[in-house]
């Protein structure tokens, strides 16, 4: 698949053969389902909780005599059906993490690649990089990709003035190549390329 290389301020900068393997598959719905799911699980913290019966600071003494009441045979008042109760099967403090095996992760990143390219929604652009770390600049060149919400993927290290320029500016994101993930993907409307990602990518998958 070949693709055309843009400058960022849109001008032609030649062309690059994007490999079928990575840009080319038929996007699996199945498949970024399941890694999106391990994403957020494991993305949880998981410090949600609630007071079982054993932990309320509560008399444990009997409320009242067995017999002769003609009420129910409670005992404690630290039962969930009373006001200032522990709650019944409430959550608890846990890890919300599984596993999911390495093959589909790398396939779902290749499948959210491949999504992207499908919707003509892929732009490589030449480097990203800023003379001047101006959001204002930033914000024209973007404007003339016609980019407004997008992730931003630079090569093993981001320019500092871009992203400090882009940081500014709402449903932009900008990475790494090593922290590209497939929620961030296809939570962007927009997924821009540098040639060094694209190459990183490509010796990544090889």
């Amino acid at each position: 698949m070949d693709i055309k290389i843009t400058t960022l301020s849109g001008d032609d900068a030649g062309q690059v053969t994007l490999s079928d393997e990575i840009f080319g598959l038929v996007p699996r719905e199945d498949i970024l389902q399941r890694v999106v799911r391990w994403q957020l699980a494991k993305k949880r913290q998981g410090t949600h909780k609630a007071k079982g019966r054993s932990e309320i600071a509560r008399t444990g003494a009997k409320m009242y005599k067995q017999k002769g009441t003609g009420r129910a045979r409670h005992h404690s008042a630290r039962a969930p059906q009373f006001r200032g109760g522990g709650k019944a099967h409430g959550p608890v403090v846990r890890s919300h993490e599984h596993d999911l095996p390495k093959k589909v992760r790398a396939l779902g990143l290749k499948h959210a690649l491949s999504a992207k390219a499908q919707s003509s929604s892929l732009i490589v652009v030449d480097e990203l990089m800023l003379s001047e770390a101006k959001t204002k600049a930033l914000l024209q060149s973007f404007a003339t990709l016609g980019v407004s919400n997008a992730l931003m993927i630079g090569g093993a290290e981001v320019d500092l003035g871009f992203k400090r320029a882009a940081a500014n500016i709402p449903n932009i994101d900008v990475l790494p190549v090593q922290g590209i993930n497939v929620y961030d993907i296809l939570r962007r409307g927009t997924l821009v390329l540098s040639k060094a990602a694209v190459e990183a990518l490509e010796e990544r998958f090889k």
